[in-house]
């Protein structure tokens, strides 16, 4: 009886230090890929209608340290996909949105929040400390291809997420290397800039995981009684000097249901990845794309 009285103590004691958040997680993973996730560091880049879907997964996967960033603060245009946007929290930041939500699911998690900008001048501050991977979920060209290229010659794994607005099947969202995309306009001038300002070789693009849909893009329709966004602009950031409504030539439409998707896919792909798995889509599901991906190179090249 003695014997058996100290046992369930100690089984008392070790189901009372267990985190019973992440049972489920447990359960799939295992208690080996918990550990490697509650011990590992993730920097989610752009915290919009896909990145603030990327830190829910990450939160509520046990990741152990996240560093959110995004310079933005929240427009009410961004209600119909973006995580932390609700009506009450127009105009506040979204890294620190981001950072109070998922300390609400964790407590225990490890989070730097920076409302900044990324770009080429400070790049290597939010990259310090070293991620174990990166996601990117940038929309601004220049500050996308630069991350990009930044992780390939740090040799840090790198998730980029793809066009994900003007789409509206989230069944044809893929992730696959970035060397391998189609159909994808962001996805070619990504490839096309990393080889011809950056250098990175066809090797590196190939280690790149890429979430894309395969879907062809439709264009904005035009709403002559409404607010044309992108001259009238209602951000409460809208006259910032990185990126900006009004400088862009169109603005195209968005719905969660892919935005949503997009970030859980690069969420789970992160996962994968730091577990030791494979993250890409099943081979099945992307060898046409290894056909089309052969014509890339002569598109990139045009």
């Amino acid at each position: 009886m003695k014997d058996s009285s100290i046992n369930e103590s100690r089984e008392h004691v070790n189901l009372a230090k267990r985190d019973w958040r992440f049972e489920r997680c447990a359960r799939l993973f295992g208690s080996e890929a918990m550990s490697k996730l509650s011990g590992s560091h993730v920097a989610i880049f752009g915290l919009g209608g896909v990145g603030s879907y990327v830190a829910e997964g990450l939160a509520r996967s046990g990741v152990g340290r996240l560093t959110l960033v995004d310079f933005d603060k929240v427009c009410i245009t961004n209600i119909n996909r973006q995580l932390h946007a609700v009506t009450a929290t127009v105009g506040q930041s979204k890294a620190e949105l981001m950072t109070a939500r998922v300390l609400a699911i964790n407590p225990k998690l490890a989070v730097r929040s920076c409302s900044e900008f990324y770009d080429k001048d400070t790049s290597a501050a939010l990259l310090n400390p070293r991620p174990d991977v990166v996601v990117d979920c940038i929309d601004n060209v220049t500050a996308k291809v630069h991350l990009v290229a930044t992780c390939c010659e740090q040799n840090i794994p790198v998730v980029s997420a793809l066009g994900a607005s003007a789409k509206l099947d989230p069944t044809r969202v893929r992730v696959v290397p970035l060397a391998e995309t189609h159909s994808d306009a962001l996805g070619r001038v990504l490839r096309k800039f990393l080889r011809s300002r950056h250098g990175v070789s066809d090797e590196l693009l190939a280690k790149v995981v890429a979430v894309f849909s395969d879907e062809p893009a439709l264009m904005p329709q035009a709403d002559p009684d409404g607010i044309a966004c992108g001259v009238n602009c209602v951000c409460p950031d809208g006259d910032n000097a990185h990126h900006t409504c009004k400088g862009r030539h169109v603005i195209l439409g968005s719905s969660v249901c892919v935005t949503a998707t997009f970030g859980l896919a690069a969420a789970s792909a992160v996962v994968r990845m730091l577990v030791g798995m494979i993250p890409f889509s099943p081979e099945e599901k992307i060898s046409k794309r290894r056909r089309d991906a052969k014509s890339n190179s002569a598109e990139d090249a045009g």
